[in-house]
């Protein structure tokens, strides 16, 4: 094992020193986006940012579903909890994040029927065994998830239930990242892409990103020596002024990516204009149910009036998921805004960025120190 971890080590070094000796002849920065928060927990936990040299910038994206959840969803799931027919089943990490005014564990506590799942499958027994109630399931997430929300949907219309229900928060990467390259303020060389979402959507869902943005991007794995992999494979692009798609997580990841997946998504979802925290509504890049399961669908069946979001705070999440700011730049950061009582979603989530920088970072340094 000793020996092993040596190697690991030797070879992360030569990594990063092959990677700073391609980048050096830019003259610049290189600034490379990992898009996926699980991403971010795994390069604050090796502590791999302090490791690149300066002219390598890692910045955090929005692939945390819990963070990039708008107000107004928060809100519609706070309005069915408060029904007194109604079971909520949800994440989690969804408790605290909050909505205009409150959030679930508040209602929790004021009473309301809220309970955590591990899978939306779990909602199934529960709305069999509470006939009379209807068990809502929030459902957020990316393609990741997405499926299995898909098939909870077929497992319940299989077993007649009429009971059940999701409030469809899904969000697709792929259209967040067009946005992101038409903004300005990203200002990125290429983009760590998300393995588990490739793992649904096949690396060639990507291909876009070299073909109409010239754009480099490598599928990654979580592993610390894959990261760095990637990160070095960036650097090789972005040196030779060269943009593809590469995949280093070929072990799970196929370019067409999971068939059975894909059709489950097909046959129960349809893409929608999708609001985003931060990024606001971003066209097709949403999932809602179709027609042929909107009875499954609460919004479309019960649907509840919320009233435009007025929420007034210093919190940044919104620039921190763009990639305009890091989370340090929050007035609110390590003072108002901690884990414990998260002003913003971005510290609410074990994914958020403002959550790996607060028990990873403790804000000590800046991206690329």
């Amino acid at each position: 094992m000793a020996d092993k971890t040596k190697v690991q080590r030797e070879l992360a070094a030569q990594l990063i020193a092959e990677t700073e000796r391609l980048v050096a002849p830019l003259g610049r920065p290189v600034r490379f986006m990992e898009v996926c928060g699980t991403h971010t927990v795994s390069i604050f936990r090796a502590g791999l940012r302090q490791l690149l040299p300066d002219t390598v910038e890692l910045v955090s994206g929005p692939g945390c579903p819990v963070c990039v959840t708008p107000d107004r969803y928060m809100d519609q799931a706070i309005a069915y909890a408060g029904e007194p027919d109604v079971i909520l089943t949800t994440f989690g990490d969804m408790l605290k994040v909050p909505g205009s005014v409150s959030s679930l564990n508040e209602a929790r506590a004021g009473g309301a029927d809220v309970r955590v799942v591990y899978s939306p499958l779990d909602s199934l027994p529960i709305a069999m065994a509470n006939p009379d109630k209807k068990v809502i399931f929030l459902a957020v997430g990316f393609e990741t998830t997405a499926p299995t929300a898909a098939a909870t949907v077929l497992a319940a219309e299989q077993q007649g239930l009429t009971n059940f229900y999701v409030l469809s928060a899904q969000k697709l990467v792929p259209p967040a990242l067009r946005l992101l390259l038409a903004d300005n303020e990203a200002r990125v060389d290429g983009f760590i892409l998300p393995g588990h979402v490739a793992v649904v959507t096949g690396a060639d869902a990507f291909a876009f990103l070299p073909r109409e943005y010239h754009m480099p991007g490598v599928v990654t794995g979580f592993e610390p020596m894959e990261i760095l992999r990637s990160i070095y494979r960036l650097a090789q692009q972005t040196a030779a002024g060269e943009a593809r798609v590469e995949n280093e997580y070929g072990s799970v990841v196929r370019p067409e990516g999971n068939p059975a997946a894909r059709r489950l998504l097909a046959r129960v979802y349809q893409p929608v204009d999708a609001e985003w925290r931060g990024l606001g509504v971003i066209p097709a890049s949403g999932l809602m149910v179709n027609e042929a399961y909107r009875r499954f669908d609460i919004a479309a069946v019960q649907p509840v009036k919320v009233l435009p979001s007025a929420k007034k705070t210093a919190c940044r999440c919104g620039e921190v998921l763009r990639g305009s700011i890091n989370p340090r730049e929050c007035p609110l950061f390590g003072k108002g805004c901690v884990p414990e009582h998260a002003v913003g979603p971005c510290m609410v989530s074990v994914e958020g960025v403002c959550a790996a920088w607060y028990k990873y970072g403790g804000g000590r340094f800046h991206y690329g120190q």
